[in-house]
């Protein structure tokens, strides 16, 4: 009996592995589970196919995720950085996507930098993001490096990037720490992220 559907579905793993050029150690992990699972499937055990397929996607998904927070800016002069949180979630977690996060302090100054990207419930989010009277309605709305940003009436940061990546910004940082961090993040690159 053929299964074409699951062929593709391996097909389709193996192209994504292709194409994510993952670092070597990760890469062999992904590349011997898509192998594991192709064995499994020839088989006929097509649980374990799909299991094995399920664990190199989210490897996958972790490595974008990584990629995620190189978008994160660096330390301002007289800041530091904690190190940048990544995780790729999986869709019990908020509809799944990816999220990088970092903390910012300078004195007693804080400032989180969360970035969350193919979501479901940020995508849902593009019409309002989209729409500069409801951004109004949740703050005030400024233009930095030609994205339009909303400092809401709580004090945070917020825009959507190619409707698809949220970033938030709050703390007890004040809105120009938060203006000037923005200013830093690469948008163009994460256009094409």
């Amino acid at each position: 009996m053929t299964r074409p559907v699951s062929a593709l579905v391996v097909a389709a793993a193996v192209a994504a592995f292709t194409l994510a050029q993952p670092d070597t150690a990760r890469a062999d992990e992904v590349e011997e589970s898509i192998q594991a699972a192709l064995e499994a499937y020839q088989a006929g055990d097509v649980a374990m196919a799909k299991e094995e397929l399920d664990f190199a996607s989210q490897l996958l998904s972790q490595m974008k995720a990584a990629g995620l927070a190189d978008f994160l800016p660096a330390p301002l002069p007289g800041w530091q950085r904690e190190d940048a949180e990544t995780q790729a979630m999986g869709a019990a977690m908020m509809g799944g996507g990816l999220s990088a996060s970092a903390v910012y302090t300078s004195g007693d100054k804080r400032l989180n930098i969360e970035m969350l990207a193919d979501n479901p419930m940020v995508t849902a989010m593009a019409g309002m993001f989209g729409n500069t009277a409801a951004m109004g309605a949740m703050g005030t709305v400024r233009r930095i490096n030609r994205q339009k940003v909303v400092i809401t009436n709580d004090g945070e940061l917020q825009t959507l990037v190619n409707n698809r990546i949220l970033i938030q910004m709050n703390g007890s940082a004040p809105t120009e720490d938060m203006e000037a961090y923005f200013a830093e993040i690469d948008i163009e690159g994460l256009n094409d992220f």
